[in-house]
């Protein structure tokens, strides 16, 4: 598989913010967020290639229960299949963090999805790629089926992004109580300016929030 990096932290979104965990990180995307937080696994990927055996190896070195596999975008790599199954017959708890774009054959505990919405079209030659993906709902709506224990996790700018992420929700057909909206942003400073708007749209649409405790325990940077 193509590693960016792998680095044992607290995960720092969604339902298990806060919780020891592995990450193993991906490189390459097949989209091109505008506020991508990790450009060196889309914009412009590094890595290297590390067996399944390697990765699991890694996780039992690290000590940690719960693994995070995530991007990038982890549902490009062949052997996604491999290495999840090989984590869960390990004894790991295993999320896995996707946009949904894809949907291959996997298995996890978790399946984060994060759906992209127009706030993240970036300009120049990847918009129309990307906007072509994002909007593609039949891998998300099979990777929903799949896996019940599921989160949707959404990114948000403003108030505005509001009427976009309560249509999505409404087609997918998924459950308000496992949708998460979290505030964009690179720094913490970023995300506390938009906190307090997304929290209380949180409360008015009976919609859970997501903090970003990396950024405001460690700062921006890799391997956090």
């Amino acid at each position: 598989m193509r590693i960016a990096e792998t680095f044992a932290s607290l995960q720092g979104e969604g339902m298990l913010a806060g919780v020891p965990s592995f990450f193993i990180r991906t490189t390459g995307c097949n989209l091109r967020c505008a506020w991508c937080d990790t450009p060196y696994t889309s914009w412009a990927p590094e890595g290297t290639r590390v067996s399944v055996a390697d990765l699991v190896g890694r996780a039992r070195v690290a000590g940690r229960h719960h693994i995070v596999v995530t991007g990038g975008e982890p549902l490009l790599q062949r052997e996604i299949g491999a290495l999840t199954r090989a984590l869960r017959v390990a004894g790991f708890h295993v999320t896995v963090e996707t946009a949904g774009t894809l949907a291959p054959e996997l298995d996890c505990n978790l399946l984060s999805l994060s759906p992209k919405t127009s706030n993240s079209d970036p300009d120049g030659r990847w918009r129309e790629r990307h906007i072509a993906l994002r909007t593609d709902l039949a891998p998300l709506a099979t990777l929903l089926a799949r896996h019940p224990d599921h989160q949707l996790k959404f990114v948000v700018r403003g108030a505005a992004d509001l009427p976009e992420i309560l249509a999505l929700v409404e087609r997918l057909g998924a459950a308000r109580e496992r949708v998460l909206l979290m505030p964009e942003g690179r720094t913490a400073a970023e995300v506390g300016s938009r906190a307090e708007l997304v929290g209380r749209l949180c409360f008015e649409h009976g919609l859970r929030y997501s903090p970003r405790l990396h950024l405001d325990l460690f700062g921006p940077g890799r391997g956090l």
